[in-house]
């Protein structure tokens, strides 16, 4: 009881900082709700290690501090932190739509896994559904922002939510296999700054849209 209510507590925290990281514009501040919202991640790694004897679990939430909480973040602040236009706002969709589908998608993933019938998640249902919601939350990041660097945090958000999904259904998978999913996730951001800043190079702006000038 004690541990599906901490860590259903902080499974919602995971939904408001998902909302939050579509919402604010500027890059600091993107990247500071993305470290919280990772750190609340390994937190939920921890406590589900602790309650439920899955000790694999605690070099998963070790690695998730080093790559997600340090890394990543650090990567893009570097990659993006002389850009100005990577605070630019380019929303395809308004703010209180997006509230609003967030609420929905999360509403919808809830009845989703409501059927899911498995040992850990039956009285964890709750985050099931926050885990699935942050994988379309993430998606719904990239088709509502025009801006490329928001496109590679909505990638990150569904990262988050594939991460948490595994953990709730495989947290005794082996160690090296959740540390190699886990160090996936840095190569990707890497490989998407790259050529985020290779098109601000060429083109000088970040707005998808303007991508259509490479058509031949």
């Amino acid at each position: 009881m004690t541990e599906s209510f901490i860590i259903n507590n902080l499974a919602g925290m995971l939904v408001v900082t998902s909302i939050l990281l579509i919402l604010v514009k500027r890059l600091i501040t993107s990247i500071i709700v993305f470290s919280l919202q990772s750190a609340i991640l390994v937190t939920i790694f921890f406590v589900i290690a602790y309650f439920m004897d899955a000790h694999e679990l605690y070099s998963w939430a070790i690695t998730s501090i080093v790559t997600k909480v340090i890394l990543v973040p650090s990567i893009l602040y570097l990659a993006f932190h002389k850009i100005k236009e990577s605070n630019a706002s380019y929303k395809a969709i308004p703010i209180p739509i997006i509230i609003l589908l967030a609420a929905i998608i999360l509403l919808v993933c809830y009845f989703v896994v409501a059927p899911v019938k498995l040992p850990l998640t039956q009285t964890l249902k709750p985050v099931l559904a926050v885990s699935l919601a942050l994988f379309f939350i993430g998606l719904m990041c990239i088709i509502s922002q025009r801006n490329i660097v928001k496109q590679i945090f909505g990638y990150c958000l569904m990262e988050n939510g594939s991460h948490l999904t595994l953990s709730l259904l495989a947290f005794r998978v082996p160690e090296l296999v959740e540390i190699g999913v886990t160090t996936d996730a840095i190569f990707a951001v890497i490989i998407m700054s790259y050529f985020a800043k290779r098109i601000y190079r060429d083109l000088r702006t970040l707005d998808a849209n303007k991508l259509n000038v490479l058509k031949g």
